[in-house]
């Protein structure tokens, strides 16, 4: 591992090589993304009463002992119903060597399904945060909030970023890279990241976004461009520039500006300050490197956002801004970047549902 920084997909491979990343069965050369490694369900899901942190000196099994109400065995697949929450095993542990931290987040297309999915571990004091030197188990939590699924082993619903010293760039150095190579269509907003708003003015037709139907049918998560998206999605349109969010509900919608990743760097979505508004904007945050970038000057590409409104009904307005990317500097190049001949599902979209969903 070269320098300090995200670790790029060879370096995971190192971890893999020394023990410090394994699993049963054995991590297949699929999971491995540019900066990442996508994380597979074990073969049980314990239904528990409430959603849970371990805490310092406890582990996992302990307090699923306080909380399980039952088990679910997913080896011929099973669903997992809407409004409840699961544990679930996964196949991966870790051992991490002194000075690498680990931070986890939900996959895109898992995101999309607004799938809250979580890791957690032994004497876990933080969802998706994983001490330096962590040596054990990682488990996912899984609380479907808009539509039921169906699982089964191996399924990715997460993935683990690794990283080695610091990472985050300073405002200062955003400003400097941005100056070398734009990285947003339009003005560059920067402040503790970089700023992105909501598009509710699209350059054609009216339609801004999808909301969830509240009683749609179970989506089988291996079901790849099958399901009519009519069946689970509501279209939203205007021809206002905004659009009012209501309590409860969970929306699909995009970014104004497009974002671009250089390939020596990788990003993180951060939520934007609770104060500006009360909805939440994102599920699955980690962009990869390359993302957006062309070596023939791509124009970058949109990121979709995933927004649920909490207490009060919101109104949101084109142009305003809903979150911010943290760029992270990569310890190194990764040898295969994100949509080149990996088949990323989302490079150069647009407003777009999850993979699921026939287009």
């Amino acid at each position: 591992m070269k320098g300090q920084g995200v670790l790029p997909s060879q370096a995971i491979r190192g971890l893999i090589g020394s023990g410090a990343l394994s699993a049963d069965p054995a991590i297949t050369p699929g999971q491995i993304q540019p900066a990442s490694l996508d994380l597979r369900l074990g073969t049980v899901a314990y239904r528990v009463r409430a959603s849970f942190l371990a805490g310092a000196g406890r582990s996992v099994a302990e307090r699923l002992a306080e909380f399980e109400m039952h088990r679910v065995d997913l080896t011929q697949g099973a669903v997992l119903e809407k409004g409840c929450v699961y544990v679930i095993p996964l196949m991966e542990r870790l051992a991490l060597p002194e000075g690498v931290t680990a931070v986890a987040n939900a996959k895109s297309s898992t995101g999309r399904l607004d799938l809250l999915t979580r890791t957690i571990t032994d004497g876990g004091v933080e969802f998706d945060r994983i001490a330096p030197g962590y040596s054990g188990p990682l488990y996912a939590e899984v609380c479907p909030r808009s539509f039921s699924v169906l699982v089964r082993p191996g399924m990715r619903l997460n993935q683990i970023r690794f990283r080695q010293g610091q990472a985050v760039l300073s405002d200062d150095a955003l400003r400097a890279l941005n100056a070398a190579e734009p990285l947003v269509s339009g003005k560059a907003v920067i402040s503790e990241g970089l700023g992105f708003s909501v598009d509710l003015r699209p350059e054609t037709g009216d339609l801004v976004g999808y909301r969830a139907k509240p009683h749609a049918g179970v989506i089988d998560l291996d079901r790849i461009g099958h399901y009519p998206a009519a069946d689970f999605w509501e279209e939203i349109r205007t021809t206002e520039g905004r659009i009012i969010l209501d309590p409860g509900a969970f929306y699909i919608l995009v970014s104004r500006e497009a974002v671009t990743i250089p390939p020596d760097y990788a990003a993180e979505m951060a939520p934007y300050l609770a104060m500006v508004g009360e909805f939440r904007v994102h599920y699955a945050g980690f962009f990869d490197p390359g993302f957006g970038h062309s070596a023939a000057g791509g124009a970058g590409s949109r990121g979709v956002l995933e927004v649920r409104c909490h207490e009060a009904p919101f109104v949101l307005e084109h142009g305003q801004i809903v979150g911010r990317l943290v760029y992270e500097r990569m310890a190194e190049r990764p040898e295969t970047l994100y949509g080149a001949g990996i088949a990323s599902n989302y490079q150069g979209q647009g407003l777009k549902l999850a993979k699921h969903f026939r287009t």
